[in-house]
C-alpha cells in the first residue's frame, strides 16, 4: 500500500514539474529557410536594378520568424556565408536591402559580422 501511495506522489511531483517548467526555446532556422525566404533577392544582389516585392517579402518573412537569439544567430551565420561568397558589390546591394524593403534586420549583413553577438 505504500508503494502504491509513494509511486503517485511521485507521479504527482513529476507531473507538477512539466508543467510549471519553461518551454526548452530551439532554433528553428535553418540555412535551407534563409535561402528559401531570400532567393527572390538573388537576381538584384547580382544585378541591381529594382528591389522585387517578393525580396523583400521573404525579407520580412525571414525576420519575423527569427523569434529566438538562436534563430537570429543562425540567419546571420547563413548570411554571413553567402556574404563571404560574393562580391564586395554584391554584399553591399544586398546590405541595403533591410532599408529599401523597410524591414529591421538585428545583425549587419557582411561578410565578418560576429554573430555570436547578435541577441
Amino acid at each position: 500500500m505504500a508503494s502504491v501511495l509513494s509511486k503517485k506522489l511521485l507521479l504527482s511531483f513529476l507531473l507538477i514539474c512539466l508543467v510549471l517548467s519553461p518551454p526548452q526555446a530551439r532554433a528553428v532556422i535553418t540555412c535551407d529557410t534563409v535561402f528559401n525566404d531570400l532567393k527572390s533577392c538573388l537576381s538584384y544582389v547580382l544585378v541591381g536594378g529594382n528591389v522585387p516585392t517578393e525580396c523583400c517579402n521573404g525579407l520580412k518573412s525571414l525576420s519575423t520568424n527569427a523569434i529566438t537569439t538562436e534563430d537570429r544567430q543562425m540567419a546571420c551565420s547563413c548570411v554571413k556565408n553567402l556574404a563571404t561568397a560574393a562580391t564586395d558589390e554584391q554584399v553591399d546591394r544586398a546590405a541595403s536591402l533591410p532599408g529599401k524593403c523597410g524591414v529591421n534586420v538585428p545583425f549587419k549583413i557582411s561578410g565578418d559580422v560576429d554573430c555570436s553577438k547578435v541577441k
